[in-house]
């Protein structure tokens, strides 16, 4: 035994300095735990994890489960000090003259391992690797640091902190997890047949798997239990009924909740990941927010969030081919816009067949073919901040016109008024009834860059910074269509104020909020706070408010837009839906109705529905109960398709709640000062 013997002290020498360190990596590495994101009140909508884990304390878990483990892992546990010398002395014996190697690792040990493994080096498959090879170095590393964890820590807590940290397949760790995911329970009250069955699989849990090797989960369940007769934690007389019972595992399992914001309820998906974007745009990362266990208090609404769901679905339904009906809902504030519902007939999901799909549509600028005249808002506000026009001044509107480029030699840019209008016609009137050779014509006179930047203050701040497919710009594209951000793109390009461009839901209802906060943009903002593991705040950065326009331009500008549901292109819909509350509203069509939009606001509510085409084929969107693509010769418009879901929601949420009415102009912007 003495060259043994040497050898191993030799060796112990050798590690014992990295002994200390990895000590101090164990004690500082907090193992992943799920984190729960709730709506307002508390209410949890999803939850976000790489390792699917409950944590219990000691006494949460039941005897049976402590005898379990105990009985087939390590006998002498409550009497050992971390290691098992016996255990020990025959490993080290066999392997160091050339046997077969052997374990003799005690619970504290292989707490040490799995700690290693799937806490501090999960991320690491080299090191990983190291932490399961099958050498002495390891097995004395291992058994040093047990050693260190038996004289700091209780013989109890030991065997709870192993039995939290331990696989039992897939994302399912720790025994509060696997009572749930395997039992539907809690691990205080695990039965012997339960504890046996997942004490068993610790081993291998792929091996004995219930669900996949069944007859294999069997035997070494029941081999457990014969253990635990020998052991003396159950007498020989209950082993054979133990035995007997089926393994009782739940159907189709092991059940554990979605890992990410797919598993979130259907109207509070595409905020979940917003949410999750948000956090990780603050500075958290995709894998902190899945192991950081903690909890993320949104600002989902969770009445608003259904109400604006239902009007979606009953415009548009959820599997209707092509047709995607998006809704976003902001809280105007001088402080903060809080976003309280994103949702959309489509689902967030991966299954196309039920109207799932994985994009945030809501939040992306996903409607590729854009908010039609709700963009003449930017065209507006600029012209009302220079001078170039006020909201009573008159506007030249001939039936067609062709306006020259700006910096460019191609040939002029032809616009057509689809119908018949006054000419010239006022701002207000125009913002009603929406002609286009008017806004194009004031658009000329501002000037794109005036424009454009407007577009910015007021909300399309990733938008703009995308191209004009709706995705970050291609530096190696040779179309400047898509090598360009759309702020650089449509520098030169009349068509802007026509909306014809990718644009998000999202950014354009934070629009109306701008405006509704009296010219003071914030970020569109899904949270109300974060807590971590231990209840603590977590703080979130985010831009601070600006006051991006004087506040008499955003009152004048919400004037001029306040007689779109009493006198314009939405008062139709607004009669048929019996709305006659004050409001603000900008209808948009595209050209050729493969998008309608209706933004606006309402008594503190600040809106964007949006109609468009999302599937492969894009065609004309038609009214219709449901809404529909076809050749409807006369497609739909947003006041005739969009603006209804608003109508419906509106009405229900403000239902009894008297009106707040819309600020006045100011005097100063109601006629051109340059």
């Amino acid at each position: 035994m003495a060259p043994a013997a040497i050898g191993a002290g030799l060796l112990s020498n050798q590690v014992s300095d990295s002994v200390d360190a990895i000590s101090a990596q164990l004690a500082a590495a907090d193992p992943p735990l799920t984190t729960t994101v709730t709506d307002r009140d508390g209410s949890p909508i999803a939850t976000l994890y790489a390792q699917y884990r409950l944590p219990v304390t000691a006494a949460g878990i039941a005897t049976t489960m402590k005898a379990a483990i105990i009985a087939v892992e390590d006998r002498r546990f409550y009497t050992e000090g971390g290691i098992d010398l016996q255990g020990i002395l025959r490993a080290a014996v066999n392997d160091s003259t050339g046997g077969a190697l052997q374990g003799a690792s005690t619970i504290a040990q292989q707490y040490v391992k799995n700690y290693l493994v799937n806490v501090v080096d999960r991320t690491d498959p080299a090191a990983q690797q190291a932490d399961r090879e099958d050498s002495i170095a390891r097995k004395l590393r291992e058994a040093k640091m047990a050693v260190q964890l038996n004289d700091t820590t209780s013989k109890d807590d030991i065997l709870a902190d192993y039995l939290n940290v331990v696989e039992f397949s897939g994302t399912v760790y720790g025994v509060g997890a696997a009572a749930k995911a395997y039992f539907g329970t809690t691990a205080d009250k695990l039965t012997v047949p339960q504890a046996a069955l997942l004490a068993g699989m610790v081993n291998n849990p792929n091996l004995y798997s219930p669900y996949t090797h069944p007859d294999k989960a069997r035997q070494r369940r029941n081999l457990v239990i014969d253990d635990m007769v020998t052991n003396g934690s159950i007498p020989a007389s209950y082993a054979a009924t133990a035995k007997a019972a089926p393994l009782g595992v739940l159907p189709d399992g092991p059940v554990a909740p979605s890992s990410t914001c797919l598993g979130a309820a259907p109207d509070a998906g595409f905020f979940c990941a917003y949410a999750e974007s948000y956090l990780v745009h603050a500075g958290f990362t995709a894998d902190r927010l899945a192991t950081g266990g903690y909890t993320i208090k949104t600002t989902l609404d969770p009445r608003v969030s259904q109400v604006a769901k239902d009007a979606v679905d009953a415009n548009v339904p959820t599997t209707q081919d092509g047709v995607a009906n998006t809704f976003a809902v902001v809280q105007p504030g001088s402080t903060g816009h809080q976003v309280l519902a994103m949702v959309a007939n489509r689902n967030y999901g991966t299954d196309p067949a039920r109207g799932e799909t994985s994009t945030d549509i809501v939040a992306d600028a996903s409607n590729e073919f854009g908010a039609g005249s709700s963009f003449k808002i930017f065209t507006s506000a600029a012209a009302l901040v220079t001078g170039k026009a006020g909201l009573e001044t008159p506007l030249p509107n001939p039936d067609s016109q062709c306006f020259p480029v700006p910096d460019s030699r191609s040939s002029c840019y032809t616009v057509h008024n689809d119908g018949h209008y006054a000419d010239p016609i006022t701002l207000a009137d125009g913002l009603a009834t929406s002609p286009n050779v008017a806004f194009v014509g004031l658009e000329s006179q501002v000037g794109m860059p005036a424009v454009l930047d407007m577009a910015a203050k007021l909300g399309l701040r990733n938008t703009l910074a995308t191209n004009d497919a709706g995705r970050p710009p291609d530096p190696a594209s040779a179309n400047p269509q898509y090598r360009e951000p759309q702020s650089e793109y449509f520098r030169n390009l009349l068509s802007f104020t026509l909306g014809n461009s990718p644009v998000s839901p999202l950014e354009m209802a934070n629009v109306s909020a701008t405006l509704m906060s009296g010219g003071v943009w914030c970020p569109p903002d899904p949270i109300l706070s974060v807590t971590d593991r231990d209840g603590n705040a977590v703080p979130v950065p985010q831009q601070a408010c600006e006051q991006v326009i004087p506040t008499g331009v955003a009152n004048t500008l919400e004037a001029g837009l306040s007689k779109d549901t009493t006198d314009g292109t939405s008062a139709q819909a607004a009669h048929a839906a019996g709305w006659t509350r004050p409001d603000i509203g900008k209808t948009g069509t595209t050209q050729q109705s493969e998008s309608v939009a209706f933004v606006g606001g309402v008594d503190g509510y600040a809106v964007s529905s949006m109609v468009f085409a999302d599937g492969p084929h894009p065609r004309e969107i038609c009214p219709g109960t449901p809404v529909h693509l076809g050749d409807c010769g006369h497609g739909a418009f947003g006041g005739t398709v969009a603006a209804p879901p608003y109508f419906h929601a509106m009405s229900r949420l403000l239902a009894g709640v008297p009106d707040q009415p819309v600020p006045g102009p100011d005097p100063a912007y109601l006629t051109a000062r340059n």
